[in-house]
């Protein structure tokens, strides 16, 4: 019984698909605090203390350690450094596998950015339902200003383009302020 469940879902995550929810670019994000994880070690995360050090770059995906996942979390790693030259601070959150987060951010995030627990209040208020498995957020990258409004929103469960569309975002910030 256990099994046909987890392979409904590893196959949906798999599938490409567009996701239909998320918060307009202009809207304000919902502030928030949660445990997180940076380089295996477990923190308090703060939206609003993030945003007042510059742009956050805030970055749903489903579950840790599944393939996109990864894929995504490897991408948003090699950026890292270039991120934090502009300013921004990079955060990923999830609510699949959240027992793993300590060691998906030193292994898959390579200790270069924070993983926080994504919770259902969260995946709520930012409008990132994964449709197929409650509970679960969809894979949307948001940048969010330090006056708290979203300036680039991505809802799409390929990771392909998170990572450039976000720093594509961060620039065009940067090159204003």
């Amino acid at each position: 019984m256990f099994f046909p469940k987890l392979a409904a879902v590893a196959i949906a995550l798999a599938l490409p698909m567009t996701a239909q929810a998320a918060l307009a670019v202009g809207a304000k994000a919902p502030k928030f605090d949660t445990k997180a994880a940076l380089a295996g070690k477990s923190f308090s995360f703060s939206l609003a203390e993030a945003l007042k050090k510059g742009p956050v770059v805030l970055y749903f995906f489903p579950a840790a350690f599944t393939k996109g996942c990864t894929i995504e979390a490897h991408e948003f790693a090699e950026a890292t450094e270039q991120f934090n030259k502009l300013g921004a601070t990079v955060v990923g959150m999830t609510a699949g596998n959240i027992d793993r987060i300590d060691e998906f951010s030193k292994v898959e995030c390579r200790d270069k950015f924070a993983v926080g627990v994504a919770t259902p209040e969260m995946i709520a208020s930012y409008d990132v339902k994964l449709a197929l498995r409650p509970g679960w957020s969809n894979r949307t990258s948001y940048v969010i200003a330090p006056d708290g409004k979203i300036i680039f929103v991505l809802n799409e469960m390929s990771p392909a383009g998170h990572v450039n569309g976000t720093m594509d975002a961060v620039k065009a910030w940067k090159a204003k302020h």
